[in-house]
């Protein structure tokens, strides 16, 4: 018998909300946090989330609130589903209601800027004197929708604590969620901000109906430019043969279920980033991640002509049909880049 843990789950967005009910739906008690006192209202009362899923009947084992005290106070688990861009303005606040035995799981995908850092990167610099190694990522091809209706689907978590991926894996998973584990905490994470990059430039080519051997080209120099800056970053290439790595491309690259595509095929019909936004209506992660990357390989002078050209066409007014052209122009010609040397 599972013995029933205490969890919060930071976020009621769309990931926050699915995750939230599969830990739930295991017996445990979770405590989810939103930013609105109404959304949390109607969670509780309605027994869903009627702003993201209104068709998910959620456990009762949560309890949604506003007041961040009452629920991360005494969670033996801290999974973070937030936007990145309030991500280091939630983890500081976590600090007086944290012990040694917390254990916090990033589940966003994004990199803050100013200076580079990822989501874990965060967490250790603010919780790591308290909570040591008891930090992780989760991440793979989660598309929200899908986990919602049950329909198959796996992750990774990464740890260098092996018990704490242990435990994630008996929280999360279900007869159709499956949780696998790693060390490269550093490799599934950027993988999974990373791609989401690489989703917008599919949902311009599909947009500009470029065929479907264009989009295989297009999603393979995808996986060579995220491996290589990954690996520019100590990440392990191997990762990237996994979930957290193809496995979230190829979902994100290729469903209209994806933000991020959805925010690639209104550019790639000459919308503005800002329509694109706007029309998309919830947090594409890419085209912030884009900026962040984008400077930071320039820095670092990793060659990524994929984000370079994505970057004119977001932020320097470049017509999206220059997408492809780019690629085709680019002098690089070299096929798999890592190889085996045994």
């Amino acid at each position: 018998m599972i013995k029933t843990k205490q969890i919060a789950v930071l976020g009621g967005g769309s990931f926050g909300t699915v995750l939230a009910n599969l830990a739930a739906s295991n017996g445990h008690e979770v405590r989810l946090w939103v930013r609105d006192a109404e959304q949390a209202l109607r969670i509780n009362s309605e027994g869903a989330n009627t702003t993201y899923h209104p068709e998910l009947k959620l456990s009762k084992n949560i309890s949604a609130s506003e007041d961040l005290e009452a629920v991360v106070n005494g969670a033996e688990y801290i999974l973070v589903a937030t936007p990145s861009l309030i991500f280091e303005k939630i983890i500081p606040r976590l600090e007086p209601y944290i012990n040694s035995s917390t254990s916090v799981i990033s589940c966003t995908k994004g990199i803050q800027p100013d200076p580079f850092q990822t989501m874990t990167e965060i967490i250790e610099k603010y919780l790591g004197h308290i909570i040591a190694d008891k930090i992780g990522v989760l991440s793979g091809p989660n598309l929200a929708r899908e986990i919602a209706d049950q329909k198959i689907a796996g992750t990774v978590v990464a740890s260098t604590n092996k018990n704490l991926s242990a435990e994630i894996k008996e929280i999360l998973s279900s007869g159709t969620f499956k949780v696998f584990s790693s060390e490269d905490i550093q490799g599934v994470e950027l993988a999974g901000a990373l791609k989401n990059i690489y989703a917008i430039c599919c949902g311009i080519a599909h947009a500009k109906d470029v065929g479907e051997n264009a989009l295989g080209f297009i999603v393979t120099r995808s996986m060579a430019e995220m491996s290589r800056f990954a690996v520019a970053k100590g990440a392990n290439p191997i990762t990237f043969l996994g979930l957290a790595g193809m496995g979230d491309l190829m979902a994100t690259c290729t469903s209209k279920l994806s933000r991020n595509f959805q925010l690639g095929e209104l550019i790639g019909q000459e919308m503005s980033l800002l329509e694109a936004k706007e029309k998309v209506g919830q947090v594409a992660e890419g085209a912030r991640t884009l900026e962040v990357v984008f400077h930071e390989a320039n820095t670092m002078n990793v060659n990524m002509p994929i984000v370079e050209s994505l970057y004119k066409i977001l932020y320097q007014d470049c017509s999206s049909d220059q997408l492809i052209q780019d690629l085709l122009d680019h002098p690089n010609e070299v096929d798999v880049e890592f190889t085996y040397k045994g």
